[in-house]
């Protein structure tokens, strides 16, 4: 099968996701700079969110490049992935809302940390629909940055659960800065390969 409706369909859920909270903002009453104030949490955890939700929409951008083919596990593997990314908003909203408490932060560790599981599924399930000798899976080889991103993540739940959600978020941020900069293995690989 073709790639296309699958790339269409994560682009248009991807995009959603981002416009659902960006629409958690609430308009401060009055009109004073600072009337503001109060949202700082709101929109750090926006801001960090969309920095987040823009780190998978960019490496999936790369990742379907990398893909000749699907089948239906590499589509459910994309509706799974698909999935935790939906529950962002909700995640980044509470958070927000309850200026990054303990278990506001750990749900959004956890929301995180499934995503990077999923992601790592749907890279999987491309690999071995693809072959040992495809492009993605020379380009991403042992894929040290994502079992730290992941290892990352994983900490950051009981860090926060125990108390030290301001450590989580530091840890969250830092997994985030390690992406901000697009994954350029795959680039990479494809360059090479049209040489």
């Amino acid at each position: 099968m073709g790639k296309g409706r699958l790339e269409a369909f994560s682009d248009g859920v991807i995009a959603i996701i981002i416009t659902i909270m960006v629409l958690e903002f609430k308009v401060p009453h009055g009109e004073q700079l600072s009337d503001l104030l109060p949202l700082w949490p709101v929109f750090l955890s926006y801001v960090l969110s969309f920095v987040n939700v823009g780190i998978y929409w960019n490496n999936h951008h790369h990742l379907m490049h990398a893909v000749k083919k699907v089948n239906g596990a590499v589509l459910w593997a994309n509706l799974n992935l698909l999935f935790w990314l939906s529950l962002m908003p909700f995640a980044t909203a509470w958070m927000g809302e309850n200026h990054f408490a303990s278990m506001p932060m750990v749900v959004y560790c956890l929301d995180l940390c499934m995503c990077g599981v999923a992601y790592t599924a749907l890279q999987s399930k491309i690999i071995k629909l693809e072959g040992a000798q495809s492009a993605l899976h020379q380009a991403i080889g042992r894929d040290l940055k994502g079992k730290v991103s992941l290892a990352s993540y994983v900490l950051a739940i009981p860090l926060a659960l125990f108390g030290l959600p301001w450590l989580s978020g530091l840890l969250v941020g830092a997994v985030a800065c390690i992406w901000f900069i697009p994954d350029s293995r795959i680039e990479k690989k494809l360059t090479q390969e049209t040489v």
